[in-house]
């Protein structure tokens, strides 16, 4: 009698498979640390913090240093503000000023 093999859950959807992106397909998929949507790398703000020290924004989207993306509206940059989700995500405090350069290109 062949014994029967169970069945094991795999975790993961996409397993040996490439993962869909949203948009579409144009280009490289980030996504924003205050509401956790994906979006195009363009529709989005990179903050990076830079490895001399300091938090700048990107309008590149080259600098070196560890960066962290934000859509461009006052609801996300508020949220991003209340959770403190750019500090968790660049792993330092952004100064003030970030936030009103942010502000600012809402």
């Amino acid at each position: 009698m062949a014994r029967r093999l169970a069945k094991v859950h795999d975790p993961s959807p996409f397993r040996g498979k490439s993962r869909p992106k949203a948009g579409d397909g144009a280009g490289p998929v980030r996504t924003c640390v205050a509401c956790r949507q994906e979006a195009g790398k363009r529709e989005l703000i990179r903050v990076v913090r830079r490895p001399e020290g300091g938090v700048a924004l990107d309008p590149t989207g080259r600098a070196s240093g560890r960066g962290a993306y934000l859509h461009a509206t006052a609801e996300c940059i508020e949220l991003a503000r209340k959770r403190r989700a750019l500090d968790r995500a660049l792993g330092t405090a952004v100064e003030p000023a970030v936030w009103s350069e942010l502000t600012r290109r809402s």
